[in-house]
């Protein structure tokens, strides 16, 4: 599609029910090629989401497209689904796909994706992320994948030594676009842009759409079909969530107080990397099968903590925002948000780890005096309030004083003034405090 400063001005606060496609039953109603037919039934797809009913005919048609929907609704094969069709076609020897995602984690789930739904058509990827073997990735590009599934900050790399060309695009997709700016991606995201060609076609899709997302849709897309199926910012209506207010000091004997009640696996989410380290310590000294994932952590220690974590080996993650996206995992039973998230829009991908594909999920907050602004923000976002937890026995109480019992043994009687010691008008003389005069009628009346 062709791009230039003059295309339309993509709305932003579009109604959800606009350009909504008649509505299909299978993935076959999208005519799609046998090849990939057959490798969606492997995978278990059979009847499209929402998101992929919106999102997957315009793909098919070269249009752009402005993907807004919640998380765990499939906007994975909404993109990937008109990709492989879109170039499978093409001439091979370099690479006809690109797809942008913020963090390490998503591109690998992405890459899976990608593979597994191109194996029978041929269409191959590799992943360029921080953190990994350079050379290794340099060999990954030299085998001439169709598709390349990468995070900014690397792809740049790769494209100022001369190991990736990017002339010959076809399919360009900004996955959690949103997240890439929050990240700090924005100067990365407009050089690579300003080497993309012109004649493209460009998907963009996020879970939520802020105004600062404007100018990114404005530079990337031209004249966009508008797949929206949520508003701004819901959580999903199959997640129930509630808080508890407690304080700094009584989250953890909290949070094990919750976790002697759960018997699915549970995402645990902390602000920072210290706090993460600290937290999984003390779950696996009782006993818990915890795993740790954090920016600081090596990408070898981040892949085994979240494959553990989605065969079963672990059944608790404790994790900074570096798992609010793009952590696949189907049957996390619960999120809990030990510290509210700086953000309110990642409120909506915290939980939205948690009731994936339209199954039941749960998310518990803790709430402190100082998360007041925060849990706020929110509730305004989200258009409600979040529910209070209706579990007393697991609510944080302040520890009241116990009064402190009477003394045992001889009464207390009154210390006689010796004369040398001075009255208590003498103290206060000294001291500069001056006295009203009282007659000796109100001093009676006062000792009484």
């Amino acid at each position: 599609m062709q791009t230039s400063a003059t295309s339309p001005i993509p709305s932003l606060s579009t109604d959800p029910k606009e350009s909504s496609p008649t509505p299909t039953q299978t993935f076959q109603s999208f005519n799609l090629s046998a090849p990939l037919i057959r490798d969606l039934n492997r995978s278990g797809l059979i009847e499209p989401t929402p998101i992929q009913l919106q999102a997957i005919p315009p793909g098919l048609d070269g249009r752009d497209v402005l993907g807004c929907a919640q998380t765990g609704t499939g906007k994975t094969v909404a993109f990937v689904v008109p990709l492989i069709e879109r170039i499978a076609n093409g001439p091979k020897g370099s690479p006809r796909g690109l797809i942008l995602a913020p963090t390490r984690e998503l591109v690998f789930q992405i890459q899976e994706t990608v593979d597994k739904l191109g194996r029978s058509r041929r269409i191959f990827s590799t992943a360029i992320v921080g953190g990994s073997d350079m050379l290794a990735q340099v060999r990954g590009l030299r085998q001439r994948p169709e598709v390349i599934v990468a995070t900014p900050g690397r792809l740049l790399d790769h494209m100022w030594q001369g190991n990736i060309l990017l002339n010959k695009l076809k399919v360009v997709v900004l996955d959690e676009a949103d997240r890439m700016l929050d990240m700090g991606f924005a100067q990365q995201l407009d050089q690579i842009i300003d080497a993309l060609p012109e004649e493209r076609q460009t998907l963009l899709f996020s879970a939520t759409l802020p105004s600062n997302l404007g100018d990114l849709a404005r530079m990337s897309l031209n004249n966009p079909v508008r797949a929206m199926v949520s508003k701004r910012a819901t959580p999903a209506t199959n997640i129930t969530h509630k808080l508890h207010h407690t304080t700094p000091g009584e989250k953890t004997g909290l949070l094990i107080s919750l976790l002697k009640e759960k018997r699915e696996s549970v995402l645990v989410f902390a602000r920072t990397k210290h706090r993460v380290n600290r937290l999984g310590e003390s779950l696996e000294k009782l006993g818990h099968r915890v795993a740790i994932l954090h920016g600081d952590r090596r990408l070898s220690q981040r892949r085994a903590a979240l494959e553990g974590f989605r065969r079963g080996r672990f059944t608790i993650l404790v994790a900074t925002d570096v798992a609010a996206r793009g952590l696949d995992v189907d049957n996390i039973g619960h999120v809990v948000n030990y510290d509210l998230p700086y953000t309110a829009e990642d409120y909506i991908h915290r939980i939205g780890r948690t009731g994936r594909m339209q199954k039941i999920g749960s998310a518990t907050s803790f709430v402190t005096k100082e998360d007041n602004n925060n849990l706020r923000a929110i509730e305004k976002l989200i258009g409600q309030s979040v529910p209070h937890a209706t579990n007393n026995r697991l609510s944080s109480r302040p520890r009241h004083r116990q009064a402190v019992p009477p003394r045992r043994g001889k009464p207390f009687t009154k210390r006689p003034r010796s004369q040398s010691e001075p009255s208590i008008g003498g103290r206060m003389r000294r001291f500069g405090v001056k006295q009203s005069p009282v007659n000796s009628t109100q001093a009676t009346t006062s000792q009484n």
